[in-house]
């Protein structure tokens, strides 16, 4: 089984105009709610492509409602912890000619409460995989990471992770199956603006030596790279299509790597399907669906 973990989700209300105008009164065209979250668009998009998964996590009051009632009704799992105060975040995202994001704070998480989620990663087969994906709320400490992966060590699960910074790196030390930071995101690690290929690999594989296994580094419209955990290097295009939509394609592209991966064990393969699951998000309007995926795997 693969589990997702999403510290903070959401229900993002998503809102397109022509433009938009501070100071003045702005009516909206049209208008969407999607349930969100790193961890949760991880579990979508490998729904998509025919794997089930657990979505774990926190709720609290009528939002948190909303968001599991939300995840039923598209066949997700979960099995989220509910907390007695608070609300679920709500995100607000202005899609007019440039993108607009108001991010909720959402609920406080407790010790106690934390209890309760390493009580359920506790129940993790050796078999199974789990997927740490984006920041962690200011309630908790930047450690919380470290401190999953150490209590897990010894049940040699395949693990994902997907943040940035300290975060990401303080990690590595546990050896993480995959993790994916953006070409950006890669440089900031090191103090560096990375231009090339070679940057790019040199770079990866200084987090390779610090124990991550396959390194993925995302790079917008110029495709991705993969430095595999036996030393080779892939790399892959993004197939043309008209950019629409920013928000799950790093988690899209996770999704689609580890898919491929669980479905045939070969790298080139899940580099193949996590371009082409990242891109069709980008190009719709919400996160990307079966036909989507297949029409643009099949260009790469």
């Amino acid at each position: 089984m693969i589990y997702t973990v999403t510290f903070n989700p959401a229900i993002d209300y998503v809102i397109r105009l022509d433009a938009l105008t501070p100071g003045q009164i702005n009516r909206n065209k049209l208008e969407d709610y999607q349930c969100g979250g790193k961890g949760i668009n991880v579990s979508n998009v490998l729904r998509t492509l025919d794997f089930d998964t657990v979505a774990l996590g926190f709720i609290a009051g009528f939002m948190g409602d909303g968001l599991e009632r939300g995840l039923r009704e598209m066949g997700l799992k979960a099995d989220f912890i509910r907390l007695p105060d608070g609300q679920t975040r709500v995100n607000v995202k202005i899609k007019a000619a440039e993108e607009t994001e108001i991010n909720g704070i959402g609920p406080n998480i407790t010790d106690a409460d934390m209890q309760q989620l390493y009580a359920k990663l506790d129940a993790i087969g050796p078999d199974d995989t789990l997927v740490l994906s984006g920041s962690i709320p200011t309630c908790l400490p930047g450690d919380t990471y470290e401190k999953i992966m150490a209590r897990l060590e010894s049940k040699k699960l395949r693990i994902v992770v997907d943040a940035t910074k300290d975060l990401l790196v303080n990690v590595l030390k546990y050896h993480p199956f995959l993790i994916k930071p953006n070409n950006h995101e890669l440089g900031e690690i090191f103090g560096r603006v990375l231009k090339t290929d070679a940057e790019i690999i040199e770079c990866a594989a200084k987090l390779q030596e610090r124990g991550g296994r396959n390194i993925l580094v995302s790079m917008a419209g110029d495709g991705a790279l993969l430095l595999d955990e036996d030393g080779k290097s892939h790399r892959i295009g993004c197939p043309k299509g008209k950019v629409m939509n920013s928000v799950g394609a790093g988690d899209s592209m996770v999704a689609g790597f580890l898919a491929g991966y669980l479905k045939t064990g070969d790298y080139e393969y899940a580099l193949k399907l996590g371009a082409a699951a990242g891109s069709a998000t980008a190009f719709s309007i919400g996160l990307a669906e079966r036909p989507q995926i297949d029409a643009l795997f099949a260009t790469l």
